[in-house]
């Protein structure tokens, strides 16, 4: 669906119960019959007491009276517990398809969007807002609308029995709905606020318990709490200040709402002496006003969900409605061969363009080195390749194809892509190998953590492959989880192999053992690599410097040790830090 195409928000929640209507239809309409079960009652008590008024003594009529009254005193409870049992059902499958249907809709966007985003509003719109409409499904849905209709069947049949009654029943309600007007001044912007000042504070506490190993390092605990504080106080201070602004209005709304009686018993008591009322009516009157009170109240208590449900389906929404990696359904045409070409390639981070017209060529089964100074985009580049973003301008092209034409699924396949920050997940060693392939054996599994290194330190942890890696694969050293990572691609064996910074959090000494693993992973493939250690990139069929956005040159080591100066002078550097490293570990 494309962005510009709106929908309802009765509509959105029409779409996200799918096959679960006819549900909550069943629910509402069992809920209908439990609230008639609730009312009528109150008119079977007032015919009860207009026979006592009338002298009426045959008491088998009031017992039978007595057994209806109790059977629908267990029916309304029954058919209660039957529509919220069946709605909350419907609710809770619901809620788990919006969230199915929000992490397949991240797994769809550009990665710009998921890093721009702070994690900690994705967090609370997937997990705290999501479950917010749970009220109103749940509840609302069945509860509130058969409530409203009981409210509008009684009020009919007051209206049958006297209009001018059925007018005083109502006064109070319409004054409460006044009130209830006021409460609701300004409601969108003060919901707004607590809805910003929450997402706030809950960006400042992932910041926080994710950074708390650096704050502890550098002495910024005291800061960084403070943060905090203040984001949770403003967090509080926006509902506490809205709720005592609601207060007043509030209180008004739900003394004078349900209090029928103030305006039914003088002015039926007037019409009465008039001789315009007939006690029997009156009695019913009465009887139907105070039944009015129920439904109205749980009218009332719903007020506030219904009223917050727009803003909710609206976050939720936001993200379903965001423009997606176009990618087709059906591959056309197949790639001739994994020969990568960037043509005239722009792109940007929002109005910031970073790359400027990229032209370059990667022939299949050769080794490509991108080099250059931090931030000149050689990360984007890849990235790029790997169609986590899509280019803002020019194509770029596996074996002749446009990638854009490419179907994900089939990329995917194409591609194995080893970032400086990969990402393990908190299941087993062995879970987060297989990755690499689905339906991979656990023999699969071993043989690529053998071929990349990763066999003996696994062996080593306290359950070998079972060994959960918790959460972000924090229970491992950096250089470990590097290693799994580059093990999950190894099972992948995808044709291109893009290295981004592997050996960014490994010591010297298992350095040798990854490059090793790297070899047999590349074997035969078309490997693009970044690396700021330029001794292992050095033998690379081609080396492209990037600076500012822009390709400077490309060529072989030894060619642009001569023709071009930021490579020398980068070459020169790294050699330099390199034996100053090794004087320093010998002169020890």
């Amino acid at each position: 669906m494309k962005r510009n195409e709106k929908k309802s928000t009765v509509a959105w929640i029409i779409d996200f119960a799918g096959t679960h209507k006819n549900i909550y239809l069943l629910s509402m309409c069992v809920a209908i019959v439990g609230v008639v079960c609730g009312i009528a009652p109150y008119v079977i008590v007032a015919q009860i007491i207009k026979k006592l008024l009338e002298g009426n003594r045959n008491w088998e009529g009031y017992v039978s009276s007595f057994i209806v009254l109790l059977v629908l005193w267990f029916g309304r409870a029954v058919f209660h517990s039957i529509s919220t049992s069946l709605s909350h059902k419907a609710t809770f499958e619901v809620l788990g398809n919006i969230r199915k249907r929000v992490c397949e809709k991240l797994s769809k966007l550009p990665l710009g969007y998921v890093l721009d985003t702070p994690s900690g509003s994705l967090k609370n719109v997937i997990v705290e807002r999501i479950d917010s409409i749970e009220t109103t499904l749940a509840h609302v849905v069945p509860e509130f609308t058969a409530n409203l209709l009981g409210t509008a069947a009684v009020v009919v049949y007051l209206f049958v029995l006297d209009w001018r009654m059925a007018l005083a029943s109502l006064a109070t309600l319409v004054l409460g709905l006044v009130a209830y007007m006021g409460m609701m001044k300004d409601y969108e912007t003060d919901y707004q606020n607590t809805i910003d000042k929450t997402k706030i504070l809950n960006d400042t506490a992932v910041e926080y318990i994710n950074g708390i190993e650096v704050i502890k390092a550098f002495g910024k605990a005291k800061s960084s709490y403070d943060r905090f504080v203040v984001a949770a106080k403003d967090g509080a201070a926006c509902f506490v200040e809205w709720m005592r602004k609601c207060n007043v209005y509030h209180s008004i709304a739900i003394v004078l709402a349900p209090a029928t009686m103030i305006s039914v018993l003088p002015i039926g008591g007037l019409l009465y002496i008039g001789g315009s009322l007939n006690s029997a009516d009156f009695i019913m009157i009465i009887v139907l006003a105070v039944g009015l009170i129920a439904p109205i109240m749980t009218c009332m208590s719903y007020s506030d969900d219904i009223a917050q449900v727009g803003t909710i389906i609206g976050e939720v929404t936001d993200i379903l409605m965001q423009d997606e990696l176009v990618r087709p359904d059906i591959l056309k045409k197949a790639p001739e061969n994994n020969t990568i070409r960037l043509q005239n390639v722009t792109f940007g981070y929002k109005e910031k363009e970073v790359l400027h017209g990229i032209d370059l060529e990667m022939k299949e089964g050769t080794v490509n080195a991108l080099v250059g100074p931090s931030g000149s985009g050689k990360s984007t580049i890849a990235k790029l390749i790997a169609t986590l973003w899509d280019v803002s301008g020019g194509s770029i092209t596996i074996g002749g194809v446009d990638i854009r034409d490419i179907p994900l699924e089939v990329y995917n396949q194409k591609i194995a892509y080893v970032s400086q920050d990969n990402y393990l997940f908190d299941t087993s060693v062995m879970e987060n190998i297989r990755m690499g392939k689905a339906g991979a054996t656990d023999e699969d599994v071993i043989a690529a953590a053998k071929g990349s290194g990763c066999h003996e330190f696994i062996m080593k942890l306290e359950k070998g492959y079972d060994t959960i890696v918790g959460g972000a694969g924090g229970h491992l050293s950096g250089g470990e989880r590097q290693r799994i990572a580059i093990a999950r691609a190894m099972l992948k064996d995808a044709p291109i192999v893009i290295l981004d910074e592997a050996t960014a959090y490994t010591d010297p000494e298992n350095e040798a053992i990854i490059q090793e693993a790297v070899a047999k992973l590349v074997k035969g493939k078309t490997l693009i690599v970044i690396a700021h250690r330029l001794s292992t990139i050095a033998d690379s069929d081609k080396i492209i410097v990037i600076k500012n956005g822009r390709v400077e040159s490309q060529g072989t080591h030894d060619e642009l040790l001569v023709k071009n100066g930021l490579y020398k002078d980068m070459w020169q550097a790294h050699m330099s830090v390199k034996d100053n490293m090794i004087g320093g570990v010998a002169h020890v």
